[in-house]
């Protein structure tokens, strides 16, 4: 079965713990990237982009090239505009990263979050309808996370359970789209 890592356009057969890690080195092998290989990669079209980091969804690019931090905030997005209403993604990115100017409030940094993220859906389905399951899950993808901000363990907890609740409804949303699709 072919899939893509999570708000990329990029197909895998399988994703395997730190396939993430393994993607973004080669991507980034050059340095930064263009707002066009960041379109390639999101499959968003550019105007998406720049309005976000209008909106100040992302920061602005440094020069004209966009960092890792960059695309993993992109596709965090990217992956959760399925299930989510913009203004609750930008809820979540608040949480995550604080207050943009203030690098040392951020629960972690979005890449770390994006591999992490990652790294849970690949230990394969995720028994989404139990929920103590899936906030074991989420505590493990958040533990170990290195942070100066109180209280940052909960927090980052509840945003990897948020994500994979996302997850899990775009995937249902996807499937009821498909039987109506039979219905018609």
């Amino acid at each position: 079965m072919i899939r893509t890592f999570p708000g990329t356009t990029v197909e895998v057969s399988q994703i395997e713990t730190g396939a993430s890690r393994r993607l973004f080195d080669g991507v980034f092998a050059a340095g930064g990237i263009t707002l066009s290989q960041v379109c390639v990669l999101s499959g968003l079209e550019p105007y998406v982009i720049q309005n976000w980091v209008k909106r100040r969804f992302v920061p602005p690019p440094e020069g004209r090239t966009y960092t890792r931090e960059h695309l993993a905030r992109i596709l965090v997005i990217t992956m959760l505009k399925d299930s989510l209403q913009i203004e609750r993604i930008c809820g979540l990115i608040r949480a995550v990263g604080g207050d943009e100017r203030d690098p040392n409030d951020d629960l972690a940094s979005f890449e770390e979050l994006y591999h992490r993220y990652v790294d849970l859906l690949s230990l394969g389905e995720v028994p989404i309808t139990d929920a103590s399951a899936v906030t074991a899950l989420a505590s493990d993808a958040a533990s170990g996370v290195a942070t100066r901000t109180p209280g940052a363990q909960k927090k980052l907890t509840a945003v990897f359970e948020t994500m994979l609740y996302a997850h899990a409804a775009a995937r249902f949303g996807a499937l009821a789209e498909e039987k109506l699709f039979l219905l018609e």
